[in-house]
């Protein structure tokens, strides 16, 4: 009697599992549900992303840089912190410092650009110059400022242009670090002379 050879059951490839990326519209309705209540969140790239509380030299830098941009750029802009930018269907951000061109009473929605994007850096380092970066870049916000206030400098972004060692993604050609004896001037106001020590509590 020949034993019988079973064919082998063929197997399915299956892709591995992912994670579920949230749209604008949907963060939105979990936040009007309250399931956000009490937490300070912000989307990016489709995840829902918690932010670090803010410890005292965080807010400073925020009031600083507040401060020294408002001066910079004069009455014909908007100065806002910590308001969401709403860019591409997955991605809101809530960057601490965002330049508007316009006046705050003719914005009828979240803007969805800005002529300057500042992050204030303590524990968030790798977040705002890794996938905060590429968004901004994908974006086409041409100028992106980093305060690192651990090694007290100023990592500034410029350049948006695409990422040829990962398709479809963006990053900044020009990334330049600057010190405490530094000075700077937003690209939208060239004139303009903002020492980095301003900006740094």
């Amino acid at each position: 009697m020949t034993a019988s050879i079973h064919n082998p059951i063929p197997i399915t490839a299956i892709a591995p599992p992912r994670p579920r990326r949230w749209t604008r519209d949907e963060y939105h309705r979990i936040a009007e549900i309250g399931l956000l209540d009490g937490q300070r969140v912000e989307l990016i790239d489709g995840e829902i992303t918690e932010m670090s509380p803010q410890g005292n030299s965080h807010y400073i830098t925020i009031a600083l840089v507040e401060r020294a941009l408002a001066r910079a750029f004069g009455p014909a802009y908007w100065v806002r912190t910590q308001g969401p930018l709403s860019l591409f269907s997955h991605s809101e951000p809530e960057p601490d410092v965002a330049v508007i061109h316009g006046d705050p009473r003719g914005v009828q929605s979240h803007p969805s650009s800005a002529e300057i994007v500042v992050e204030v850096s303590d524990t968030s380092l790798a977040l705002d110059l890794g996938a905060k970066a590429r968004l901004y870049a994908r974006a086409g916000i041409t100028d992106y400022w980093v305060v690192d206030l651990q090694a007290r400098r100023l990592i500034v972004h410029r350049q948006p242009a695409t990422d040829s060692g990962s398709p479809g993604a963006y990053r900044y050609a020009d990334i330049r670090t600057l010190g405490p004896t530094d000075n700077i001037a937003p690209l939208s106001v060239p004139g303009a002379n903002i020492s980095i020590a301003e900006l740094l509590p």
